[in-house]
């Protein structure tokens, strides 16, 4: 018997950023199984039914789904919007908005792309979580949520059954790695191949935090990072990677964290995490040569590791991954 998709619905508020309501449709309908079968449907919703929504550009959109939807829905999106009212004033739902997601059923999966994580947070879904939002509200978002853990440092965070990204295209960051969650890296990279993205992104909302802009002909990173890559699998010291720019080991671990917003050895851990989690789920390499050629050299390093990162060890991982469609 053929799977069902998995219903995603999103919500279009009042006011809401037009980029990013475009952002599931376009990463969640791209997704497909080989045999090109849809793995998501979409259904993008008003809270008082189908019709009109104002946007915050100098156009409007026609939604065809009323807050019903919710309760169809697998997965909630809720992307940003400027117009929410007592949720920014006073950090409650109004009673429309109130209404519609008391139609959310228990158990669905709910997500924010940019502000609209102020949305659920107004809900009380965040409550004793962490959560993410863009860096130039997190301040306020903290004072208006106090029981909100909010880290304003990274793309996204995947609490499990709730998940917040960071501001405008850190939406797609999000959408690509649920993705990858439900049907592994495979449909996910084919995704962001198709739309024309990195399928994952180095470092956190650190990198785009005003900072001095760097002369045009300062040097940069991007070689010692290109020359890295490919060489995961050997042992790399800090000062290899300097001398691939010229630089000082000083000076390149400073332009380094500014430029990725992260220090070169937790970059170099994160690649190799990726570089592991790509040969479990595609090879059918054993456990400790997944660990060399990563450039973990040992099965128990990259077992610390990779449970660091994604909470599960090798095995699991291999076995959750390989064997989705």
């Amino acid at each position: 018997m053929t799977a069902q998709p998995h219903h995603v619905a999103v919500l279009a508020l009042d006011g809401v950023i037009p980029f990013e309501l475009g952002i599931p449709q376009r990463i969640f309908g791209r997704a497909r199984t080989p045999e090109g079968r849809a793995l998501y449907s979409v259904a993008t919703c008003g809270v008082r039914g189908p019709g009109p929504v104002r946007t915050d550009a100098d156009f409007d959109i026609l939604v065809a789904h009323g807050p019903e939807a919710l309760a169809a829905a697998d997965t909630v999106i809720v992307p940003a919007s400027y117009e929410l009212g007592p949720v920014y004033e006073e950090g409650r739902l109004s009673p429309e908005l109130a209404a519609a997601f008391a139609r959310v059923r228990p158990g669905t999966r709910l997500v924010s792309i940019c502000t609209g994580s102020w949305v659920l947070a107004a809900a009380g879904y965040l409550d004793g979580r962490p959560a993410t939002t863009h860096w130039a509200d997190a301040a306020a978002f903290q004072r208006m949520f106090p029981a909100v853990r909010v880290d304003a440092e990274v793309l996204f965070i995947d609490d499990g059954s709730v998940l917040t990204s960071a501001g405008v295209a850190a939406g797609i960051d999000l959408c690509l790695h649920i993705v990858r969650r439900d049907h592994g890296a495979a449909v996910a990279n084919d995704v962001a191949r198709r739309t024309v993205v990195p399928p994952h992104r180095d470092g956190g909302q650190a990198q785009f935090i005003r900072r001095p802009v760097p002369e045009p002909q300062v040097a940069t990173t991007t070689t010692a990072r290109a020359w890295a890559l490919a060489r995961l699998h050997e042992p790399l010291q800090l000062r290899d990677l300097a001398e691939q720019e010229s630089m000082s080991v000083r000076t390149f671990t400073r332009r380094f964290r500014e430029e990725t917003g992260v220090s070169p050895g937790q970059w170099l851990t994160q690649q190799r995490v990726e570089r592991a989690r790509h040969l479990l789920e595609t090879s059918a390499l054993s456990i400790d040569q997944v660990a060399r050629d990563a450039g973990f050299g040992t099965a128990q390093s990259m077992r610390q590791h990779l449970q660091a990162a994604v909470g599960v060890t090798p095995t699991t991982y291999r076995r959750t991954f390989q064997a989705l469609p």
